[in-house]
């Protein structure tokens, strides 16, 4: 389940490319002609930001402190060992030419080559992405991105040793050693975490402004500049791909990027990879050629010209291979996650739902994101990785599995579980750090029996009468606060029917308010600190937004919906549905007029119809209930009735009365568009049921699709 970032970054994209042709710099000197040490400048200073652009790049869209990140790296490290490949085979042809096979002590020599320098001069780069991708992802999901930050860069500073400083360790025999091991330090062990780490930092906080990273990287820029000039004037550098300035001038060059916005550009990023890999042999092409021709002077001598035949070599190349590879991969390549049903969910509105939630909550109050029961069907651990993100820092669940599995994600907000939890459990809520709910004092004494120190929030039964000490009896309540291995810091009571503004539903809400707050009142003038209190649901802060909590637990609300049709709200608040349920139409058959459809034949044709299949059925938490016309879909912006049963794996509709439906076009069965018809509260009402129901009841074999213009 991952975000599918629609956003796009134009400026990281066009600096793909800035970045493949500053290595091909890097390879011709271009300026070498003229001056050295421009040339020096440019290819030794400027252009070594290249490959570090690229690991954070990585980084930025691989490395975050949710282990969701697992199947990106996963998928990571596949595909680039797959190009790794296919670059030491593209230079076997070179290298048999060049004598590498031919080399005393091979074995050892492909193994130091294969792991860290590369077998071609320029493929040292894949390798050092595939080692230096996982040593920042392991580093980030242990110690999270404060004591990754220290260990890659005690990482770089070691390799800082064996680079651009190397001439201060002369005679080092950690160096010696370390040299007999790989042939440089800039590889994926010393040089490409860091960056990795970097990248996905940036990725996870808010980017500075333009004029704040303008501002740091003309004055970063300037120190790497100085700082590569002395070391060159003391000559004492083994390699000149490792400077100290040169991760600060990255964070901002990379800020600057990251904050340009735009349209796509996603071709862009293959002609880079592209240009990478095959500049080199453009550049013995280009030279091959000038000496056929006799014009080494004009490409070869002319480093300005050789550069720039090289660039328009590679890119030409790049470019044709680029369109070619699009062509036949969206031939043959169709989406794994939308082929037959799937989740759709809107993290643009979500997002905006849980602001707008936290704007229209009093000072000091906030945001408790229920996420239980899969966050109502959105998908709990991407769900509140994104609000987490968002800056939500407390959650709410129904069980102890469903928080140790957001824990194990990397969700390290506060969780609060809100149902039982077997006592026998305790050092499970200890270890990862969860908040139980004390559902009635024999619970609470059972929790305190374990002797094992347990975070505890005291649920107040205040009229509903399903879990929770009578909130009348204060003589309890104290008696938990009481207790040694549990530590209240939080008390809560349930409204239950507080999305009800009937006089009869309010007065009764009202009551079960002041019967929290009296006994609230009665422990607080006993000296008893209750801790965090909350009140509030959903419908609670949309019905009663002037209590003043320190939490509201907003489930149903947090995803943009109504619970019901006949729900009232006292508050109006621009809050945005967040999930659609879609599927495709896999079939379509023509039916006679007097035909019979479905199980149980409970569909009799009127007249010469058009019926279409959809792939989704009550295995996928479709309503058998909706059948028989009660339930509708959108099929081209119109409405078909579900025509029979529901069945377990497909539902037929009629598209009699629509035009131009052909098998494979979308159909909407949830929707999260304004006003549509079939709306999550329309649907949940033609079944019977509430949009709480509906949507937690959505099957785990739907694919779940994340989407963002973020």
């Amino acid at each position: 389940m991952r975000e599918n970032r629609v956003s796009s970054y134009p400026g990281i994209d066009v600096f793909r490319v800035v970045a493949a042709f500053l290595v091909v710099a890097i390879h011709t000197s271009p300026l070498l002609s003229f001056s050295e040490t421009a040339d020096f400048v440019l290819t030794r200073i400027i252009a070594r930001t290249a490959v570090p652009f690229f690991f954070m790049t990585s980084g930025f869209f691989l490395i975050t402190r949710y282990a969701e990140n697992a199947d990106r790296l996963r998928t990571f490290l596949k595909k680039t060992a797959v190009i790794y490949a296919a670059g030491i085979l593209l230079y076997i042809p070179v290298n048999i030419y060049n004598g590498y096979f031919a080399a005393p002590d091979l074995l050892p020599k492909l193994i130091q080559d294969l792991i860290f320098d590369g077998t071609f001069y320029h493929l040292w780069y894949l390798p050092a992405a595939m080692l230096g991708a996982a040593v920042a992802w392991v580093a980030v999901r242990k110690m999270g991105f404060r004591g990754a930050f220290i260990l890659t860069e005690v990482l770089y500073l070691i390799g800082l040793g064996g680079d651009s400083y190397n001439g201060f360790f002369a005679g080092n025999s950690f160096y010696e050693a370390l040299f007999q091991i790989m042939e440089y330090t800039r590889n994926g062990l010393f040089f490409a975490p860091l960056f990795f780490v970097l990248g996905g930092y940036l990725a996870e906080k808010k980017p500075h402004s333009l004029w704040i990273n303008m501002i740091g990287l003309a004055a970063s820029a300037a120190f790497l500049l100085a700082e590569g000039m002395l070391l060159r004037f003391r000559q004492v550098q083994r390699h000149d791909s490792m400077y100290l300035l040169l991760p600060i001038c990255m964070y901002f060059l990379f800020g600057e990027l990251y904050s340009l916005r735009g349209q796509r550009m996603a071709r862009l990023r293959l002609v880079s990879l592209i240009v990478y890999i095959i500049h080199p042999l453009v550049i013995i092409a280009v030279r091959f050629a000038a000496k056929l021709l006799h014009m080494e002077r004009q490409f070869i001598e002319n480093s300005m010209v050789h550069f720039i035949a090289v660039c328009v070599g590679s890119a030409i190349i790049a470019v044709f291979a680029a369109a070619l590879y699009e062509r036949l991969h969206k031939s043959s390549v169709t989406s794994d996650k939308t082929g037959r049903a799937w989740i759709e969910i809107n993290s643009d509105n979500l997002r905006h739902n849980a602001a707008v939630l936290q704007s229209a909550m009093p000072p000091g109050c906030r945001l408790m994101a229920v996420v239980k029961s899969q966050a109502y069907g959105h998908g709990a651990l991407q769900t509140a990785e994104i609000l987490e993100r968002a800056g939500v820092t407390a959650f709410a669940v129904a069980t102890i599995d469903e928080g140790i599995t957001l824990r194990k994600y990397g969700i390290t907000g506060e969780i609060l579980i809100l149902g039982y939890t077997s006592p026998y459990r305790s050092k499970e809520l200890k270890r990862w750090r969860l908040i139980q709910t004390i559902i009635d004092l024999n619970y609470a004494e059972l929790l305190e029996a374990q002797n094992i120190p347990v975070s505890a929030h005291i649920k107040l039964d205040t009229g509903m009468h399903r879990l929770g000490i009578d909130a009348q009896s204060i003589q309890d309540i104290e008696r938990v606060f009481s207790m040694k291995h549990l530590n209240v810091c939080g008390i809560f009571t349930h409204l239950c029917c507080c999305d009800s503004l009937k006089p009869e539903d309010d007065d009764f809400s009202r009551k079960q308010i002041s019967r929290f707050y009296s006994a609230l009142s009665i422990l607080e003038s006993d000296g008893i600190n209750p801790g965090k209190v909350h009140v509030q649901s959903s419908y609670g802060l949309l019905n009663y937004p002037e209590l003043k909590c320190d939490y509201v637990r907003a489930g149903i609300a947090l995803y943009g919906v109504r619970s019901s049709l006949s729900s009232d709200e006292k508050l109006l608040l621009e809050l945005r549905p967040v999930l659609s349920l879609k599927t495709r139409i896999v079939l379509i058959r023509s039916i006679p007029s007097g035909e019979t459809v479905g199980y149980d034949r409970q569909f009799t044709a009127q007249r010469d119809s058009i019926i279409a299949i959809l792939p989704v059925g009550y295995a996928d938490g479709v309503p058998r209930s909706l059948s028989c016309g009660n339930g509708r879909v959108e099929v081209n912006g119109k409405t078909a009735p579900i025509i029979g049963h529901v069945c377990m794996d497909q539902l037929v509709v009629d598209i009699t009365d629509i035009e131009n439906v052909r098998v494979g076009d979308v159909s909407t069965i949830i929707s999260a568009e304004a006003g549509s018809s079939v709306s999550a509260p329309e649907a949940a009402n033609a079944a019977g049921t509430i949009s709480n129901e509906l949507l937690s009841r959505l099957g785990d074999r739907l694919e779940i699709v994340y989407r963002s213009n973020q």
